[in-house]
């Protein structure tokens, strides 16, 4: 029996026969070519072609696994075309280098400078680099074909690429381990999308006496079970069993009302970034969206997203969601979410510095800009603002007041909008929960970001690998400002709710119950795990002393 431990990308069992996925070599070397422009043509046409190879993954992808998850390749051919790129890999070949030594070591530098940054979301951007300058490579260096299992397996690869898991036949790709990898990256967005175990970071060896045997993927503690005994084989298999019924149990739920066993209600909404991610919240039956990270619209553009453009996103989500509740967060960019063009300063502690909501006030224009799209979204849909970062009543103020200018000019543009849209705040610092019951005077609605609420309140920075151990969102204190706010919520009539990493911990979704908490937004893959525990909840018989 042989284990590793790694990061679990989606909370399943897998069991089945190992395949390692050893790619084909290509020699790259830094050998001197003999001429730039053949060189550069060579780029040129190895570029047209992995745009095209994309171009097809993309149509594929839609019709195998939805629009959210193509997109993917979308961004993949945005890079293949990126001038940044294409200048640094074209530096190197008037250099004198070949052509596919300029792209892959552009690339391995650009890679270098994504890993680098804080954000896990950005780190795993490195993951696509690779990916399309593979591709290219691939081409200049003639090697062709792709990866395919004959029979269901458990793949085993130093990291894969999310082209290479949606082209695994249907039904074959049992489960995914990676000695790489981040559970970030696209390719572990595709994995969970497909409710695929996978877990990643695992340093697993390429061992070729592994080839064959069975192993276990235990997406619940992040490991892999390689030649398990006995013993292991028919426990997980037992689990395995009892998973695939839990979840036909679970789809049987589509349609039902998020109600306790004793009739209290927790609404269930989803978490998503973009419009596209619609399609995964009605799949799983989200009765409404509890968080649209708009700060995605940022991320992926090489400039501040003009109006209109923010306007066709909202308003594509508002449509989509055909008159459910969408909660719509103003752009949270800053600490771990860095943009170039913002030219940020660079400061000790940027989870404490200028993010958020802080950067508006010194560049009001962003702010201005977003509320205009998102007033002039909300007349197709039941839209909601929310405002991260938050510390105090002013803050409030000030957006309020912002969102009045906004509203006024609208008006006297002729421009229609819904002047009754709710204005809400993200408490997710010791600051706002401790006087949430002087913010609940003037903000219309809470939702706790349960993620930065444990970081400030136990001063451990969630991005730090060497305190997990100690990062915990179930700590008492967390718990009871948590209870503190819906309190407070309530007595000034507000709703509230949550959509940090703790909504989708069952464990706790009777303590939710429990001290009133009105929503919980989590991802598509949990909208209906909570719902299957809340309709089982009685909440008359709960002690919260337990939790706090």
């Amino acid at each position: 029996m042989i284990e590793y431990l790694g990061k679990a990308v989606y909370e399943s069992i897998a069991i089945g026969p190992v395949c390692l996925l050893e790619k084909k070599k290509k020699r790259i070397t830094d050998a001197r070519a003999e001429s730039v422009g053949e060189e550069a043509e060579k780029f040129n046409a190895a570029r047209a072609a992995a745009k095209a190879d994309l171009e097809k993954l993309y149509e594929s992808t839609l019709k195998r696994a939805g629009v959210s998850q193509a997109e993917i390749f979308q961004i993949h051919i945005m890079m293949v075309d990126d001038l940044d790129f294409e200048d640094a890999v074209m530096a190197k070949i008037n250099e004198g280098f070949n052509a596919a030594y300029a792209v892959s070591t552009a690339a391995e530098e650009l890679a270098s400078m994504f890993s680098a940054m804080d954000d896990e979301y950005m780190q795993g951007r490195a993951n696509d680099v690779m990916d399309i300058s593979g591709r290219i490579t691939d081409h200049i260096c003639g090697v062709t074909g792709g990866v395919s299992l004959d029979s269901p397996a458990i793949v085993v690869a130093e990291d894969v690429n999310p082209s290479e898991i949606v082209g695994f036949e249907s039904g074959k790709l049992l489960g995914l381990v990676t000695s790489k990898g981040s559970v970030s990256s696209h390719m572990a967005i595709i994995a969970r999308s497909m409710s695929l175990s996978c877990v990643v970071a695992t340093g697993v060896k390429m061992d070729k006496s592994y080839e064959g045997k069975t192993a276990i993927i235990d997406g619940y503690e992040g490991k892999i079970i390689i030649d398990p005994t006995e013993k292991q084989l028919k426990d997980y298999t037992r689990r395995l069993e009892k998973q695939r019924a839990d979840e036909a149990f679970r789809r049987s739920l589509i349609g039902r009302e998020n109600v306790s066993a004793d009739g209290k209600r927790m609404e269930i909404y989803c978490n998503i970034g973009k419009s596209k991610d619609v399609s995964a919240a009605l799949e799983n039956d989200a009765h409404g969206i509890g968080l649209m990270r708009s700060e995605f619209l940022y991320l992926d553009s090489s400039d501040y997203p003009s109006e209109d453009y923010q306007f066709n996103e909202y308003r594509a989500t508002l449509e989509a969601m055909a008159g459910k509740p969408v909660i719509i967060r103003t752009m949270d960019i800053g600490a771990d979410k860095k943009v170039d063009y913002f030219n940020l300063p660079e400061e000790e502690n940027p989870a404490m510095g200028l993010r958020s909501v802080r950067i508006c006030f010194e560049r009001p224009e962003i702010m201005k800009t977003q509320l205009r799209a998102l007033y002039r979204a909300s007349v197709y849909g039941k839209l909601k603002i929310m405002v991260p970062m938050i510390i105090s009543v002013d803050e409030v103020r000030w957006v309020k007041k912002m969102a009045f200018e906004v509203r006024n000019e609208l008006k006297a543009e002729g421009i229609p909008f819904d002047d009754k849209v709710e204005i809400g705040i993200m408490v997710e610092t010791p600051a706002a929960a401790v006087i949430s019951d002087e913010l609940a005077e003037i903000a219309d609605f809470f939702s706790i970001g349960s993620n930065d609420l444990t970081q400030y309140t136990l001063a451990i920075d969630r991005q730090n690998s060497r305190l997990e151990n100690l990062f915990d969102p179930r700590h008492k204190a967390v718990l009871r400002l948590i209870k503190t706010v819906v309190d407070n919520a309530h007595a000034k009539g507000k709703w509230v709710g949550l959509c940090g990493e703790l909504g989708k911990n069952t464990e706790l979704t009777e303590f939710f119950l429990a001290i009133g908490l009105d929503e919980v937004s989590v991802s598509a893959p949990y909208v209906l795990k909570v719902r299957e525990k809340l309709l089982s909840i009685d909440s008359s018989n709960i002690d919260i002393s337990k939790y706090i």
